[in-house]
Order: C-alpha cells, then structure tokens, then sequence
C-alpha cells in the first residue's frame, strides 16, 4: 500500500467513524447536561485515582502496579525539556539522554520498544522507539498529567509494555465542563545553560454541553555549557591519547526547537462525553557528536556535515465514553487515533534519510457494575501502521504492521484483602517486501494478592508472564545506524520474547511517616539483544540481534516524613532509592543504569515554597566489552517559588540546577562519552492556571 493511500484510507476511516458515531452518541448524551463538580472536588479525585491500565480506576495507595504521578502542579513549573529527561530522576526512571532534542524514558533499565509511552491511552504511531536520536512526538509541555507505571503488569496494552507504561495525558479531549464556563493556565520559563525559552499556554472553554479545548507550545534552545570537554576521560583514554582538561565548553550541534498546537471540541452529557481532537508537532534539533562522515567517532569536526532532524506529525484523535444506570454494562469506552509521522534527517543542508510511519490505532472498553467488591472489563485494542525509510541510512525496509489484542481486567476488593488479575491475547503480523512476513501470536496473564493486616500498611505479591513479538528493527534490519554507530544486523527467524515476572509491594502511612516500597524480578525468555559480531561493514563495528536468556531484578524504594506541620504551612523531608541489576547468558547487558540515592528538602511557608534536592548516582563498572564504564556523580538542585495566595494559581519561581557544575554522563545514553549533561543552570519562570 502507498503512503498516499493509506493517508487517505487512514483519514476517511476517522471521517466515518466520528459520522456514525456522533449522530448516534449525541441523543444520548443528551439526555441531560451534567453540572461540573466543585473544583476541589475533582482534582482531589483527579489526584488519587489512576486511570492507566486500570479501567475501573484505583488510588495509587492500593496499586500493585508501581505508579508514579506528575500532576498539572509539578508539571506547570518542570524543567522544560523532552519527555525522558522530564522524567529521569522518578525511582527506577532514566533517560536516554541522547540529545536535548530526543531522550525516551529508560524504566527499570529497559528502554525502546519494551517501553510503551501513550497519549491518553493510545500509542503515538511514531518511530520514536526504533532509534535513541528519534524524538518522542509527545511533549511535556502540552501535558495536564503523565503517569509511569514500572513493570509489566499491565496487560491493558500488550506486549510493547513489558517494560513499563509512560502515559501522557493532554486534556485535549474535554470529558467535563469547566468550572464556570472557562480556565486556562499559561507557561513560560527561561534557562541560562543553553539560552532556552518556552512559552505555553491553553484555554478550556464551555458553553452549554459543548467544550471547546485550544493549546499551543513553542520550546527552543541553544547549544548547552558543560563543565568539561565533551569527550570523556575514559574515551580519551581508551583511544590512546592523553587526557586533558581544558575546562568548560560548549556541545556543538545541541540546539533545538518544538512547536505544538491543537484543539478538541467535545459534547459532554449527564451519560457522558463524544469527542475529537487535532494535534500538529513540528521539532527541529541537532544531534550532537553525529556527524555524516564520523562512523566511528573520529576525524576533525570542521570536516564532517552536522546531522539535524526535523519531525512532523498530524494526528486526530476521537474519543468518548458511555455510562449507563441499573444496567449490565458500567461504562463503555471508544479511542481512536489516526497520525501521519515523518522523521527526517538532514546532512548539512542534503536531506540524508527520511522515516514515515502512518497508521490507525483503535480501542473499546467495556467497564462492568462493580458487584460483591468484584469489579471487571474487557478490552479490544487493534492497530494498523505502514512504515517507511528512504535514504543512505534506510537500514529497516518498509513494513506493513497490524496487530490485534483481547483483554480482560479483574480486581476484587474487601475491607482487609483483596485479589487482581487479568488474562490478554495478542497478534501481530509484520509484511516486508524485503525483509519477508512475520506473524506472532502471544498471550499474557497476571495474578496479584494484597493484604491490609493493619490499617496504615498495604502488602502486595503479584505474579505475571507476558510476551513481546519481535520489531520491525529487530527482523529486518539491515545496513548501517549511525546513531548507535553500528551497522545493524537484523534476525527474521526471531521467536517472541516472554518474561515471568514477580513483584512485592510495600504501602505504609501512618502519622508523618509515608513509605513506599518495590522489588522486583523479572527472568526473560527468548530476551532479544544487539551484540557485536566482530565483523566490520562500511567502517563500523557490525552488530546482530540475537536471542538469550536474561534476568532483571532491583529495588524501588521511596520515605518521606513531615517533619512540621501548621494549616498549610509545613517541613517535609524525602529519601529515594533504586537499584536495578541485569545478566544474559551473554554477560552483562548494555547501558544498565548505576544505584541512584535522592534526598529532598521541601519547606512551604506562606507564599513561599523551597525545595533542595540532593542526588547521588553511583558507578558503573559492570559492563558489556563494547562499553566503556561510567563515574559516579553527585547533583543538587535548589528550587525558590512565590504565589501571591494559595488560590490565585500564579506561581513565579527560579531554580538552581547542577549547583556544584558536575560532570553528568548517564550511563544508558549512546552518547555519554561524548557529551555530557547540562552543567549549572539557573532558570526562572512563571506559571498561571485560571
């Protein structure tokens, strides 16, 4: 099928869905308009309930699922940035830190396609997760929510989330009306290390049983300051030169620039909502230490043409839900979203190699009555993409993606212990002219205990085995990366890979004290890895995807404590920690991320907030033989913010980051011998939600 066919099937099929669908859910809908809570009333139930792989909805205190929330509070005054670099620093969260313009979250050092990320629910139909130097085509910025669910308990999404779920939640789509007909919130923020700038801002507004949503975000930035040379000690060295610290510089080619802007309009009723949204995202940024000519990261800079990368994606979204009284159905729930994505990379000023992914994504839930403290759903999820590469560096032929899924979700709920499981069946059929057809049937299941043997303390055990088929990458490709600087080798007698996972949950609350704690184990199956061959093609060492036998286990830990207390005044004093730790039969798999110990100090007194926060990210020096170790480092970050009064929602703020200028090299970047982290940045900003 052509791009410009499936363009145009892709468009008229959400043409017809939304025609027979509104007329249809519009009477419906209708038959009363619902009067919008109190606004304190629903951000208290906003905050506590998570609605990622859970249908039915749970608080975040009685998951199994380890769970991490950004609201639209700490999201309105976060370090702008892309969604991996927004999110590192969450316990068992990293980043791929390969560019300011292009970081993908790493969850319990799984990276890639083992972690799904989703905008509201949905997957982003983008190549994102075929290379670190793609860029995620959702934004922080355009966020009211993002949720992290570590671990591969949810079965709601199949097997691209064995390793975690990144959800971003947009509000695009209204599913209530606005306190008073209209609210807004506006952005901005400047940094010092890079000469950046971002601007923000989003209106919701409602007249009748109709909402009507308008956002836009533009991000930009410069070359980033670091403290040291670019070029790590370790790599220096390993080549066999002398090391020489020459001080502060700057990272060539680390610009970059976001531009983001959307609109949704729904028909909001007592029985429910209907309804559709556009989004347009359009990024432009360098990739620094990737050059044209550079294959193995040698030869003088003024010789080799910068490599930028310009992103496009157009997507539409339709989405409601149907609540219905007294009858055997709860709830019902449709998602649909149609984007057309080009990644395009740029050789100087030659277009080098282009990469398009165009696809349709659907889903339907169907929530049960909560009965007896049991409560269910069931799910259909299907998707169609056609993916593209044209150029020098097309190293993955194109390819024709469908897949389909059935789950169901269980929870049963008593007073003092409880139950959780759920069962989902997966196909997925991969059609390449050049690299041949594939197909892959996998089915997942999960199983979970909880007790509260005392009311403060929640004990969780859950169990689960989940299969994941092979990518598009992973099959067929075939020619050189020059991102990962290798030339790529892909297996298309690949085998699913399964993982038998278990997991105990620690929740503890009790006067000033909050704990929250997870360990882990997950052994793999059939784990599918990129090693060395020792072969060499086109000057680059040639690596192939092959399958073994791996084991992943770690510990998730987080404390906090009030320690003062005085209406809304208040000290509160934090302590994080986690651990991960991966073997092959192989060895060591790569970029597996060092312990990291993070301790907070957060003061709110009058119109004053202050937060010091502590890091400390340990060693690596259990590596591969293709990696070089990485140096253990400490950050600290001092944040200062002043609202005029609590319910204003105006919040100016500067934040020190880095304070003590360290060298940042995160182990799980492809890059992070040759370019560091941001060194010390002051930022300042404001933030105003109406």
């Amino acid at each position: 099928m052509s791009h410009r066919s499936f363009r145009l099937a892709g468009a008229a099929r959400v043409a017809l869905l939304s025609a027979l669908i509104l007329p249809v859910a519009t009477p419906v809908l209708a038959q009363s308009a619902g009067q919008d809570p109190e606004p304190e009333a629903r951000t208290t139930q906003l905050d506590d309930i998570i609605v990622t792989g859970a249908p039915f909805g749970i608080s975040a205190e009685a998951s199994l699922i380890a769970v991490d929330v950004l609201d639209a509070e700490a999201l309105s005054t976060a370090p702008s940035g892309t969604l991996g670099d927004v999110l590192s620093g969450l316990p068992g969260v990293r980043s791929t830190a390969f560019s300011p313009g292009a970081s993908r979250p790493v969850i319990r050092g799984l990276a890639g396609p083992r972690v799904q990320v989703l905008t509201n629910g949905m997957g982003l139909i983008d190549a994102s997760s075929l290379s670190p130097d793609h860029q995620v085509a959702a934004d922080p910025g355009e966020a009211v929510r993002i949720e992290v669910l570590r671990g591969p308990q949810t079965l709601a999404y199949g097997g691209s989330a064995i390793g975690g779920v990144v959800n971003v939640i947009d509000g695009r789509i209204p599913e209530e009306a606005p306190y008073d007909g209209f609210d807004g919130r506006v952005t901005a923020q400047a940094s010092s290390v890079d000469g950046g700038r971002s601007v923000g801002a989003g209106v919701t507004i409602g007249q009748g049983p109709w909402v009507l949503t308008l956002d836009g975000l533009d991000r930009r930035s410069d070359d980033y300051d670091i403290p040291v040379p670019a070029e790590s000690r370790r790599q220096v060295e390993d080549e066999g030169e002398e090391y020489e610290d020459t001080g502060s510089s700057t990272v060539e080619n680390s610009a970059s620039r976001v531009r983001a802007f959307g609109s949704g309009l729904s028909y909001i009723g007592e029985q429910g909502f209907i309804g559709l949204s556009v989004k347009r995202t359009e990024s432009d940024y360098g990739v620094p230490g990737h050059a044209h000519e550079d294959h193995g990261g040698g030869g003088a800079p003024d010789e080799e043409e910068d490599v930028t990368i310009g992103l496009e994606q157009t997507r539409y979204d339709l989405r409601g839900e149907w609540r219905f009284d007294d009858a055997p159905v709860d709830r019902i729930r449709l998602s649909a979203g149609y984007a057309d994505y080009t990644h395009t990379e740029f050789e100087g000023d030659e277009v080098g190699t282009v990469f398009t992914s165009e696809g349709l994504e659907g889903r339907l839930e169907i929530v049960m009555p909560r009965r007896g403290g049991w409560n269910s759903a069931y799910g259909l999820q299907g998707l169609s993409r056609d993916f593209d590469a044209v150029g020098d560096e097309a190293y993955v032929p194109p390819v024709e993606i469908t897949e389909l899924g059935v789950y169901t979700l269980h929870r049963y709920d008593m007073d003092s212990w409880g139950l959780e499981g759920g069962l989902r069946f997966d196909t997925r059929d991969l059609d390449s002219p050049v690299g041949g057809q594939r197909d892959f049937s996998n089915a997942s299941a999960s199983a979970g205990v909880y007790f509260k043997p005392v009311e403060p303390l929640f004990l969780g055990l859950s169990i689960s085995r989940n299969g994941r088929a092979p990518t598009e990458a992973e099959l067929f490709a075939e020619g050189p990366h020059i991102a990962t600087r290798a030339f790529e080798v892909g297996n298309p007698d690949l085998d699913s890979e399964t993982v038998t996972s278990i997991e105990a949950t620690v929740h503890w609350e009790q006067g000033p004290w909050t704990a929250d704690m997870h360990l882990f184990r997950a052994d793999y199956d059939g784990f599918i890895d990129l090693r060395p061959t020792g072969a060499e093609e086109d000057e680059l060492p040639v690596f192939a995807y092959v399958q073994t036998d791996a084991e992943f286990h770690g510990l998730e830990a987080r404390l906090d404590y009030q320690a003062w207390q005085s209406g809304e005044d208040g000290l509160t004093l934090g302590l994080g920690y986690d651990y991960v730790r991966g073997d092959t039969d192989l060895g060591p798999p790569a970029r597996i991320p060092p312990w990291s110990l993070n301790a907070r100090a957060e003061l709110d007194l009058g119109p004053w907030t202050t937060r010091l926060t502590v890091r400390r990210v340990g060693e690596q020096n259990r590596v591969t033989d293709f990696e070089l170790p990485t140096d253990a480092y400490t950050t600290a970050d001092l944040y200062l913010g002043w609202s005029p009064d609590r319910e204003s929602g105006l919040t100016l703020y500067v934040e020190g980051r880095n304070l003590g200028d360290a060298e940042v090299r995160e182990h799980t970047s492809f890059l992070k011998d040759l370019t560091p982290l941001p060194g010390r940045n002051l930022r300042a900003g404001m933030a105003w939600r109406f």
